[in-house]
């Protein structure tokens, strides 16, 4: 049985708390449309302290919605390199070109015109428009849907499409026409300094313990409830880390499906045992290599690094030779390979005088 009653105590304090407490972001202080977009887009899975870098330098390369219509992938996808979930940075280059075509470079101002952009759905939708333009929406992310589900004591999955309409629809019930901006981000607020995940909330600091169901009733480590995730799926690959000439071999993925259009070092399912006669590529030598492993979201990549020293400069099609500057300026390698990329760094300096000089 979901009870609403607490919720109407909540804008008064709840509002109070943030204006005292609240972190100072800079999208926050300057909350253009904007900049709320990218920084909304930014922080989807990704905590503050590591988005903040990433948002200074992408509002550097890219100072309005114009330049980032017209960057190149190759630049987006850099400087995106290591946030992760690439697609949110494509979806950003397409909504910024919905924009230049649609709404004539300007950012639309209507909720429902924000939730036709690329990459947007009712939580970012809420947020911009709710922050940037003052519309009284709700934006429920995962941290909202936390804090409501302890302050009424709901017991139902929050993972749910039923439960997430239900709680979306009594915040909107709530949101004060006069800052519906500053409810919406002290609600985020809330459930990411205060109203902690797992069981583990700082309820002596919280401004609505007096009334929060979870706390009065000692069920805050029950609550949220989640539904019980599948098992991810592992799935074993060798990584072939090829050097010639002070550069390592890099190919482009695939323009869909996991880390799509991305470049990575060349990688095969199991073994790899004939990739190399696949290919059709010589190697000189074979040096030691690391072995690496990244958790996505529904499989985990276990990886068996290989590292040659190749005879010649022959790639198969498609592929590029990167040294060190151009894997630091130019080709965005995902986080997945993070584990191999020291060794890299040393092997493309150590294979530099030991490979034939190109012709």
């Amino acid at each position: 049985m979901f009870c609403k009653a607490p919720l109407q105590q909540l804008p008064i304090p709840l509002l109070q708390w943030y204006r005292e407490h609240a972190r100072i972001l800079p999208w926050r202080s300057q909350p253009t449309p904007y900049r709320v977009w990218i920084s909304e887009i930014m922080l989807q899975q990704t905590r503050v302290s590591a988005v903040l870098p990433y948002f200074h330098r992408f509002l550097q390369a890219f100072p309005t919605i114009a330049h980032l219509a017209a960057a190149s992938d190759d630049h987006l996808m850099k400087l995106w390199e290591g946030l992760g979930y690439y697609s949110r940075a494509r979806n950003l280059k397409k909504a910024a070109n919905q924009i230049m075509e649609q709404f004539g470079g300007i950012f639309p101002s209507s909720y429902e015109e924000i939730l036709t952009l690329a990459g947007i759905g009712e939580y970012t939708a809420g947020a911009i428009a709710s922050i940037a333009f003052g519309i009284p929406v709700p934006a429920v992310d995962g941290n909202v849907l936390r804090v409501v589900a302890r302050i009424t004591g709901f017991a139902d999955p929050i993972d749910s499409p039923k439960t997430r309409r239900l709680l979306r629809a009594a915040v909107w019930e709530i949101i004060p026409l006069h800052a519906p901006g500053d409810f919406n981000q002290a609600l985020m607020e809330l459930g990411a300094t205060v109203c902690l995940p797992n069981g583990a909330p700082l309820c002596s600091q919280c401004p609505v313990a007096s009334f929060c169901r979870a706390f009065l009733q000692s069920r805050t480590e029950e609550l949220p409830v989640k539904s019980p995730r599948k098992p991810r799926r592992v799935e074993m690959r060798t990584v072939f880390l090829l050097f010639f000439d002070g550069s390592v071999a890099l190919r482009r993925r695939p323009e869909k499906g996991l880390l799509s259009g991305l470049w990575e070092f060349p990688n095969v399912p199991g073994s790899g045992d004939q990739a190399l006669a696949e290919w059709e590529i010589s190697p000189a030598q074979q040096w030691e290599a690391c072995n690496g492993k990244h958790v996505f979201t529904h499989v985990e990549w276990h990886m068996t690094g290989q590292a040659f020293l190749l005879a010649n400069d022959i790639l198969p099609e498609g592929w590029v030779w990167a040294n060190r500057a151009k894997l630091q300026q130019t080709y965005a390698v995902p986080s997945a390979f993070a584990s191999f990329l020291p060794l890299v760094e040393t092997y493309c300096a150590v294979s530099a005088p030991l490979s034939a000089n190109r012709p």
